[in-house]
């Protein structure tokens, strides 16, 4: 069993929330990357370059721990969506997935800061949005809010509404932590949940 510290790479409350699920004991630290994707990147690539970005970026401050890093990019026909930020382009992001399928990669990294050992996998998961109007659209970010998530909905809150179908290895990849890969990666380091 690895004595070694679990560090999340992560701010967001999600992703803190999903990993308590494992009873593990852990700490978070902030890694303030830039996600602007590169040019010519695909959205798969982008969501693993930044979640490795976001686990080195942490390993500068623990030398001997297991960092997860984490991003999620979604993709709809060719077009990578981030996290809106504002308002305005939240409208415009679900404006363009309604009636439409979206794929989303969830990249996730486990660095052991130790050995230098990376382990990295991406979760997939396809969501089709229902044909919404703009007033649903509208009333829905006004109640949710949701403009620090790749593709303006949160699945495990109200966004479920918007939503009418789902599939994908991981139900957790879409909230922004695929628990499955990670406890994977984590069995490979010699940490066992029970």
């Amino acid at each position: 069993m690895s004595s070694q510290l679990l560090v999340l790479a992560s701010t967001s409350i999600y992703r803190y929330e999903l990993l308590k699920r494992l009873q593990l004991p852990f700490e978070t630290a902030a890694p303030n990357v830039d996600e602007t994707p590169f040019p010519n990147e695909s959205a798969r690539a982008t969501s693993v370059r930044l979640s490795q970005e976001k686990a080195r970026i942490v390993a500068a401050d623990y030398s001997d721990a297991l960092i997860i890093g984490s991003d999620q990019v979604a993709l709809l026909e060719d077009q990578q969506l981030g996290k809106p930020l504002t308002h305005d382009n939240a409208v415009k992001q679900l404006r363009a997935m309604r009636g439409k399928t979206t794929h989303f990669y969830t990249a996730l990294t486990l660095l052991n800061s130790r050995t230098n050992k990376i382990q990295t996998e991406v979760a997939e998961n396809y969501v089709t949005f229902r044909n919404l109007s703009d007033a649903e659209i509208e009333n829905y970010l006004l109640k949710e809010q949701p403009y620090h998530c790749a593709g303006s909905a949160k699945s495990e809150g109200l966004g479920i509404a918007l939503i009418s179908q789902m599939s994908g290895g991981d139900p957790n990849a879409l909230i922004g932590l695929p628990l499955i890969l990670l406890i994977n990666m984590l069995h490979r380091e010699n940490v066992r949940l029970f």
